[in-house]
């Protein structure tokens, strides 16, 4: 991730310490936080006094082979998502590990909310076994280099990453954190979920955005719901396009994302015909009738998708349109890499990259039947790959890291030679599938 100035994010949290006057902290962070932690633990691993990661996806042992002894990873013990640390247990045999049983961790997982007791208990012994120095600030909230800071407590600092789409973050633990250690929590466009999907506004993933906002056809004054809006990317987009004339409504379970998404519309000047306002997709806090657009743009992946389009359906007034994109979990990739006819086979296959799907949740083309079965006509049903490039280093280092893991010695080294060349030419990318279906919803459906 870099920021708007072109800087690797390590330089900003660099200031940061230097702001605070920190010389060495401590680290947590989740798995959609791979850069927010990754270049400061490898250009900057005096800064870093351990490391701890929650849920982590599956990395490159090569660069953190010196962090090894200062690594906690904790994750749950199944599902698509326990394989990170069971190949960090494996590639790196002296980091520390807790395992969270009966416990599947998804990147949306409220883990502190529901484990946080036992993952407190566990992160407290692990830092009294690395010490560092004690710092002495005062309790306050402020921003650095594009980094929103908030401090508590007392003692070695403990700067804590956004915690993936956690929709109650690091908050209820960080009283027990802060009873031992001033704990610096961090937020803002660079960081974390946030800095994921603003990279992913600024990439090809908005043309398909456009796309669909194109066959709903929004109209003058039409009511405008999101839910699931994150960091507010598609939001303003709308309200550019819209220009003041439509009322939009995000909708989040997340406070953390509504808070982010609410100043980056602010700061854009593009608040004014904006609400926010915390709710479930599966339990929307709207009145039945109440919009002309329901929009769920990756949101039906992570938990009860036919809830979630009900709930849609239920809050759109008749003649209204309901659209929908979610990732795909049953259309190859395409890396655009001269590789091998059978390093391709393996590489390019469905579901071998991505952030998996809630056991009731939707990443396939059954989108386009669940859109029939609510009721919904005129329908327009499309898949679509979208790219992913080098400018979006977070999302690009995680699929080629997945991607190096399933991978023979001889292989890896085709895949990184193919990528040098790629990148050299600036031809390489990774397009993803998504299924896309907008639907109207008729007088009849109640």
């Amino acid at each position: 991730m870099t920021s708007a100035a072109g800087r690797p994010v390590e330089a900003n949290l660099v200031d940061l310490f230097e702001h605070l006057g920190i010389e060495k902290a401590h680290i947590a962070a989740g798995r959609l936080g791979l850069t927010d932690w990754q270049g400061l633990a490898t250009r900057h691993p005096d800064r870093v006094a351990s490391l701890t990661l929650i849920n982590p996806p599956i990395l490159d042992p090569g660069q953190l082979r010196g962090l090894a002894s200062r690594m906690l990873a904790v994750a749950g013990d199944h599902g698509p998502t326990a394989g990170g640390t069971a190949k960090l247990r494996a590639d790196l045999p002296v980091a520390a590990s807790h395992i969270l049983g009966g416990f599947e961790c998804h990147p949306w997982s409220d883990v502190i909310a529901d484990r946080g007791s036992e993952i407190g208990s566990v992160m407290l012994g692990f830092l009294d076994r690395h010490p560092a120095p004690a710092v002495s600030l005062p309790e306050r909230e402020g921003e650095v280099a594009e980094i929103s800071y908030r401090i508590r407590g007392a003692g070695p600092p403990l700067v804590l990453m956004p915690l993936d789409l956690a929709p109650s973050q690091w908050e209820g633990l960080i009283p027990k954190l802060s009873e031992r250690y001033c704990t610096i929590s961090l937020g803002g466009p660079l960081l974390g979920s946030v800095g994921l999907l603003e990279a992913r506004g600024r990439s090809t993933y908005l043309g398909l955005v456009r796309t669909v906002l194109d066959i709903v056809q929004i109209r003058p004054e039409d009511a405008i719901l999101e839910v699931g809006g994150g960091s507010g990317v598609v939001l303003r987009e709308i309200a550019r396009r819209t220009a003041g004339a439509n009322s939009i409504i995000d909708v989040d379970i997340s406070p953390y994302l509504l808070h982010e998404a609410t100043i980056l519309a602010k700061r854009a000047g593009l608040a004014e015909r904006m609400t926010f306002r915390e709710g479930s997709a599966e339990a929307i806090p709207l009145a039945a009738e109440s919009v002309d657009v329901a929009l769920s743009f990756t949101v039906m992946e992570e938990g009860d998708a036919d809830r979630m389009l009900a709930e849609l359906v239920r809050v759109t007034r008749p003649g209204g349109r309901v659209a929908a994109i979610v990732r795909s979990l049953d259309l190859p990739s395409w890396a655009n890499l001269p590789i091998s006819a059978a390093l391709r086979v393996k590489v390019d296959r469905p579901g071998l990259i991505g952030a998996g799907v809630a056991s009731n949740g939707c990443a396939d083309a059954s989108l386009y039947r669940r859109f029939h079965g609510a009721g919904l006509t005129r329908l327009t049903c499309f898949p679509q790959l979208v790219a992913a490039t080098p400018a979006e280093v977070s999302r690009m280092t995680t699929f080629q890291q997945q991607i190096l893991a399933m991978l023979t010695a001889e292989e890896a080294a085709e895949w990184r030679s193919a990528v040098s060349q790629a990148e050299a030419a600036g031809t390489f990318f990774i397009a993803t599938g998504h299924h896309c279906a907008v639907g109207t919803k008729p007088a009849q459906v109640s």
